[in-house]
């Protein structure tokens, strides 16, 4: 697939030009014409579990808008506004501030209250819904509620607005838990039978940020669903929507497959001694690329928590065999961020806790993104801790985009699509 993406890690990246080549039969579109396919404005979407938005600035960096967003914490919320609207403004001075646009609880919604907020005028032809429901409940760190915990009964209820919203189009994140452990498996599968009586199709699959460029072990599940009808306009040869779907929606390519088995790591090493960098390993793999250039010199690069221990001079660079203290080396990968969940992540050679733009880059966040001074450290590190990494996002906002763009191009307008709103069974 051509790419014109040029990620960077201090300011926002130019935005790409959508070349779907590497769908079959799929010829590379020019930069000229990339916007004539599918619409020619940009496909809203609505978010909801924002948080500080990085999986919205990473559909924002592959040419989607984010007109309506849901975040119930407010701290999460104004680290939102100010996170967003400091990137935007990286690249267009003018560009306009975020704002979250509901602090209420998704539960506390209505669908045709949210439609009328973020279109005012009428139901664009074409939009979709991101989200990831609070994994904690499911995470192999956590207590396994599963679905009647608190934060996991939110799962099915993002489902059922999924259903009543109807978007074109919908993306689910959550921890791999959520569908392979024994106990949430069976209901999360009843939880995608009901998405698929809505009438949508669907795939899935676990994706390792660490896979593609981010210095850091962080797997999670991706669900991505289109509605049956919408797929039968763009495909009106193929009888089965879903078959549609499987055979021309890609996932991203990773950049560095089983990376994790792939290259060589260190071992453990002294306490600010010298280890040399295996040759082999990229550095964008390391958690030295996030602690260049110096991020001292940059927006919350000196906010970390100031408590001490004996700990942090005494265990070793890459010992991250603890259950609480871990200190990472500069030439491995970090492990999954979970900061103030009873883990402490010390730097690799100082004796101190990461810091925000520290853990903002292993997130592979621009550091054009400035949190708020005012804010808790707390809700700036769990704001960081649930988001998907910028990077990942981006490259899976770009395969639904691609996939759009090559699909609109077979559209039969004869038959019911885009621009019904309804799920056509």
């Amino acid at each position: 697939m051509l790419r014109t993406l040029n990620q960077q890690t201090t300011s926002r990246p130019i935005p790409r030009a959508h070349t779907p080549a590497t769908h079959k039969g799929a010829t590379a579109l020019s930069v000229s014409t990339q916007m004539l396919l599918p619409l020619t404005t940009k496909i809203p979407l609505l978010s909801f579990f924002t948080g500080g938005g990085f999986l919205d600035i990473g559909f924002e960096q592959a040419g989607f808008e984010v007109p309506w967003s849901n975040e119930c914490n407010p701290e999460f919320a104004a680290i939102y506004a100010a996170g967003v609207t400091s990137w935007r403004r990286s690249a267009n001075r003018k560009a306009e501030a975020a704002k979250v646009s509901s602090i209420k609880s998704i539960a506390e919604l209505k669908a045709e209250d949210i439609l009328k907020q973020a279109f005012p005028g009428k139901v664009p032809e074409l939009f979709g819904v991101v989200g990831g429901p609070p994994c904690s409940d499911f995470s192999a760190g956590g207590l396994h509620a599963g679905h009647n915990g608190e934060n996991g009964q939110l799962t099915e209820v993002y489902v059922n607005m999924l259903k009543a919203l109807n978007p074109s189009f919908f993306l689910l994140e959550n921890v791999p838990h959520l569908e392979s452990h024994p106990k949430h498996g069976p209901i999360f599968k009843t939880l995608l039978e009901k998405l698929d009586t809505a009438g949508y199709a669907f795939v899935s699959t676990k994706l390792n940020s660490l896979e593609f460029g981010v210095p850091q072990d962080r797997t999670r599940l991706f669900v991505v669903g289109f509605r049956r009808d919408l797929l039968r306009s763009w495909y009106p040869n193929e009888p089965f929507p879903k078959r549609a779907l499987e055979t021309h929606f890609k996932w991203p390519t990773p950049t560095y497959p089983n990376a994790k088995a792939q290259f060589t790591w260190p071992g453990k090493s002294p306490f600010r001694g010298k280890p040399g960098k295996p040759e082999a390993i990229p550095v964008e793999l390391c958690v030295c690329s996030a602690l260049a250039p110096n991020p001292v010199t940059f927006p919350n690069g000196k906010e970390w928590f100031k408590p001490k221990s004996k700990k942090f001079k005494t265990i070793q660079e890459g010992d991250v065999s603890g259950k609480s203290f871990k200190r990472l080396h500069r030439f491995r990968y970090s492990p999954t961020a979970w900061y103030g969940n009873n883990e402490v992540h010390l730097h690799p050679t100082k004796a101190r806790r990461l810091s925000v733009r520290e853990a903002l880059r292993l997130q592979t966040v621009p550091d054009s993104y400035i949190m708020p001074a005012d804010s808790t450290l707390s809700a700036k590190f769990k704001v960081i801790c649930n988001g998907v990494p910028f990077l990942l996002a981006t490259k899976i906002a770009e395969q639904i985009a691609d996939f759009i763009s090559f699909s609109a191009k077979n559209r039969d307008p004869s038959r019911n699509g885009a621009g019904t709103h309804n799920n056509g069974r």
